[in-house]
């Protein structure tokens, strides 16, 4: 079983469909073994967009994520990586398809509601940053 990390975005939050994306991931067979509420820090941003920190679109990108709280999930599944980004659809909400999370909800390359791992390696370095080992059940 492996695991990965989700983000619920702000969009997802403003719009109340915190309960409709776990139901889908559930729904896909995932556990959720991690679930907290937070408003990400400016310093949490950066550490977590590293390698956009330095680009001009990045200031967009935290004033977006640190608009409201969002739900940070640790979820477990075989193959979970693959399979959440398959569910959830390209990161443009307007080339994912009808079906996908973010061809349901999502309208543009950033507000396409959920920020998921995508790799083994990136969802184990990012599980460590948004929870301690005792958090994960």
């Amino acid at each position: 079983m492996q695991r990965t990390l989700v983000i619920l975005k702000p969009d997802c939050m403003q719009k109340r469909l915190a309960g409709e994306v776990l139901r889908r991931f559930e729904q896909a067979g995932f556990s959720v073994v991690g679930c907290k509420m937070a408003r990400l820090s400016a310093a949490v941003l950066r550490e977590h967009y590293a390698h956009v920190a330095s680009k001009p679109f990045y200031p967009e990108i935290e004033a977006f994520m640190s608009e409201r709280p969002v739900i940070i999930a640790a979820l477990q599944g075989d193959g979970i990586v693959a399979k959440v980004r398959d569910l959830l659809g390209p990161t443009d909400s307007k080339k994912a398809a009808k079906g996908t999370i973010r061809g349901d909800f999502g309208t543009d390359m950033m507000k396409n509601m959920v920020h998921a791992s995508d790799s083994d390696e990136n969802a184990a370095i990012e599980l460590k940053r948004f929870f301690k080992a005792d958090e994960l059940f």
